[in-house]
């Protein structure tokens, strides 16, 4: 009798985590997929790293997203594995720091800010990025080494290509899968129209649906023959 009650007291207590636990969860945000697929040197991506994305980390809208930035843009891959950028080597180098800084902090708070960093100022981002970021050493060990161009880069080649619906041009902006096209510059108010968790939307979203909507002027790199 004493062990049929026992067994009924652990059955009532794991019944009572399970439906706390699930009212824990159904609590939290539910993340919107934001991906950014960019080029180190393309002038448009980095204005959109640099003046846009920022917005995503200087208000409460990161707590819903889920951010991933894909460096690679409109490089190419030969039949022997050879990446060719469209902006040349220093691209194909920068677009390898990416992803080693990627590596190197898998959480897009981290990441984020070494990546603006360098896009900030492309030539001269060892004296400051390192000095105020850290990760040197990893993200040398990681450049120098064969990880950054045959499997990050190669990996992020890999999940541009098969894009559906494919890439027109970079920054390609996604939400949940979904390209933004031309209203890429908008993507706030593209993500808090896609959240669909049950706490309360980011303050952002509020200032952003009550701003007067303004006129985009498209500014994209384009990759066909490698020409803007």
């Amino acid at each position: 009798m004493a062990s049929s009650s026992s067994n009924k007291l652990v059955f009532l207590a794991f019944l009572l985590l399970f439906v706390f636990s699930n009212n824990l969860v159904a609590g939290k945000p539910q993340k919107v997929k934001l991906n950014l697929y960019y080029e180190s040197l393309c002038p448009y991506s980095q204005k959109f790293i640099n003046d846009d994305l920022v917005k995503l980390f200087e208000s409460d809208l990161h707590r819903i997203t889920d951010l991933k930035l894909v460096p690679f843009g409109n490089a190419k891959v030969s039949d022997n594995l050879t990446v060719t950028c469209q902006h040349g080597e220093e691209e194909c180098k920068l677009n390898a720091i990416g992803a080693c800084a990627i590596k190197t902090w898998p959480n897009p708070k981290m990441h984020y800010w070494f990546i603006r960093c360098v896009e900030k100022d492309t030539k001269n981002w060892e004296s400051s990025c390192f000095k105020t970021y850290g990760g040197e050493k990893a993200i040398r060990d990681c450049y120098s080494g064969d990880l950054s161009k045959k499997y990050l880069i190669l990996g992020y080649a890999k999940q541009t290509l098969n894009l559906m619906p494919k890439k027109e041009y970079v920054p390609w902006v996604t939400v949940n899968g979904k390209p933004l096209y031309e209203n890429y510059e908008d993507f706030v108010a593209q993500m808090c129209k896609a959240y669909q968790g049950k706490a309360p939307l980011p303050k952002v979203c509020n200032s952003s649906a009550s701003a007067k909507k303004k006129v985009l002027k498209l500014q994209v790199s384009y990759g066909e023959d490698f020409h803007h």
